[in-house]
């Protein structure tokens, strides 16, 4: 039994417009229930599948007979227009290729080494946070500054320039940018990022934009390849670490035996803990994993054809009770590092590893020098982003 649903409508299930802001769509959770194979009309007028529990998602997700990459015909694509956004867009073996060549910078241990710095950055940012005025609004004085300044350190590009790309960001991943405003913001970073390059051709430091310069100078990236390598992980870099700080801290205040926990203990695992459990809990990109099958496959006992596309809403798949017991509660002592935030299979999330440090970081610092932290306004007065492609808030404001 199949349903069919309607992306362009407020009544597609991927809209958290209505009831919980942390929570996926009741249509999701009924469709996971009773029809986890679904169809869902696209503004296009295709109809791919909605798929919607765990343990489906990540059999499709791993799946070598499906594809990943956006200028397949009838790939399912978010919106009008837009490229492949390098190598996430594209199937092994130039994924992998592209993947491996900015892949150690992320490697764990390579990561765990930044812990010092990235330690600093969110120490200073939480001393100009508590020495400005109150209210604050914590997504312009803390949330956005510090993945923004972090990733900025391992590309050398200049924060003082943050005011620029996190604009032409903002509107990359709005639904509501027409794509002639989508182009143009793409095309400005591309040219911002591809003088940077430049520069840097013959002034190489040890950052992760002049090793992109060595791979274009030994002839194994063209300039443009580099350019939107640099594009997406500036982007990537910054957006949805940023929406996390944010809407964790606000589920957080609205949990205030969670926070206490967070916050009392020097386990730690505690916090490493609670990285995965908000991972799991808030989900913040929007729209679903797409995907498009290259031959004939069956998908929870439904024959998905050769062309078909698939979308894989991750939010649906982290509260399946399958996965998670108890799926709807929030328990940041609970094991979920298993969860689909980051994705599955080869294109699992490049940058998990710092996203989880710079989490584990702010969880470990926010919270203890801001023992009083609080929200300045009610929940229903924050502007939640249900017009983006990566949810979170636009405003935070707390005191202390």
């Amino acid at each position: 039994m199949t349903s069919t649903l309607d992306e362009s409508t407020p009544e597609y299930p991927m809209s958290r417009a209505q009831g919980c802001p942390f929570d996926p769509p009741p249509a999701l959770r009924d469709l996971q229930r009773e029809t986890p194979m679904a169809r869902v009309r696209l503004w296009d007028g295709s109809m791919p599948w909605l798929v919607t529990r765990y343990a489906d998602q990540r059999a499709v997700l791993r799946d070598s007979r499906v594809s990943a990459d956006m200028n397949h015909p009838t790939y399912p694509r978010q919106a009008p227009g837009g490229g492949t956004l390098s190598f996430i867009g594209m199937d092994d073996p130039e994924h992998a290729r592209l993947r491996r060549m900015v892949g150690s910078a992320f490697a764990v241990k390579n990561v765990e080494r930044m812990r010092p710095w990235v330690q600093r950055i969110v120490d200073e940012a939480v001393d100009e946070l508590l020495a400005g005025p109150r209210p604050a609004d914590l997504v312009e004085e803390f949330a956005l500054p510090v993945p923004s300044m972090v990733i900025c350190e391992l590309l050398d590009v200049p924060y003082a320039d943050h005011a620029f790309f996190q604009s032409n960001s903002k509107t990359m991943i709005n639904r509501n940018s027409t794509p002639e405003q989508r182009s143009q913001a793409s095309g400005g970073l591309a040219e911002y990022l591809s003088r940077l390059l430049a520069s840097k051709m013959d002034d190489r430091g040890d950052d992760l934009l002049s090793r992109l310069c060595g791979r274009i100078e030994a002839g194994e990236l063209t300039s443009r390849q580099a350019t939107e390598m640099a594009v997406l992980l500036l982007i990537a870099g910054h957006e949805t670490t940023a929406n996390m700080i944010a809407l964790s801290t606000l589920l957080l205040l609205r949990h205030p035996d969670q926070l206490a926990l967070l916050r009392e203990s020097d386990d730690p695992a505690v916090a490493r803990r609670a990285v995965e459990e908000m991972l799991r809990y808030l989900n913040i990109t929007h729209g679903g994993r797409r995907r498009v099958a290259l031959e004939d496959l069956e998908v929870a006992g439904q024959r998905v054809r050769e062309g078909e596309g698939l979308v894989l809403p991750n939010e649906i798949a982290n509260r399946d009770p399958d996965a998670f017991p108890d799926p709807d509660r929030l328990d940041i002592t609970r094991e979920a590092r298993h969860h689909v935030a980051f994705g599955f299979g080869v294109h699992q999330c490049l940058g998990q590893p710092l996203a989880r440090l710079e989490l584990e970081i702010v969880y470990r610092t926010l919270y203890r020098r801001a023992p009083g932290l609080a929200l300045a306004a009610g929940v229903e007065d924050i502007p939640f982003k249900h017009d983006g492609f990566v949810y979170g808030v636009y405003e935070l404001p707390v005191t202390w």
